[in-house]
């Protein structure tokens, strides 16, 4: 049986609660995110495919940012009737995209640099860093909760023998 690698979130919070702040504050940051993209004029750049049209790029970033709402609603419900398969989606999905979010900081902190932005660059280094380091703590809150319900569901709800005379 594996172990929660936490015990609590921030030290005053439940596992249970910060899952669901977790959930919800992703599914506030995406709906923001949403409205941002179709509503600032921002040139979005990937990093491989930079050939394709703007259009294109800002609808496959909101369809990403959709299926993060729904993988977190179902995270949520996971957490809310102790399901760990429903949390196991939010699970995978969390780590690539904490993998994802370094390599972006990384990669773009790089560009700005070479184009001679330090300042930028710099900044963009520092809170991308930190940014990343609080989305890994919470992905681990998370984490944590769903091995203890993975642990409780494997064993049971009531692991003890039931009273014999």
């Amino acid at each position: 049986m594996a172990q929660p690698m936490v015990n609590s979130c921030c030290r005053c919070f439940s596992l249970r609660s910060g899952s669901i702040a977790s959930g919800v504050l992703g599914i506030i940051l995406s709906i923001i995110s949403i409205i941002l993209i179709f509503t600032v004029r921002i040139d979005f750049k990937t990093i491989l495919m930079d050939w394709l049209p703007q259009n294109v790029v800002k609808i496959i970033y909101a369809l990403n940012l959709v299926m993060t709402i729904l993988i977190s609603l179902l995270m949520i419900m996971g957490v809310v009737k102790k399901n760990h398969y429903f949390m196991m989606p939010w699970v995978v999905l969390g780590l690539m995209l904490a993998i994802g979010l370094l390599i972006s900081v990384i990669y773009n902190a790089v560009v700005y640099y070479i184009d001679g932005f330090v300042l930028g660059g710099t900044l963009w280094l520092v809170v991308g860093l930190i940014t990343v380091v609080i989305y890994v703590y919470m992905w681990i809150v998370v984490y944590s909760y769903f091995v203890s319900v993975k642990n409780e569901n494997d064993r049971g709800r009531y692991s003890k023998q039931p009273y014999r005379r």
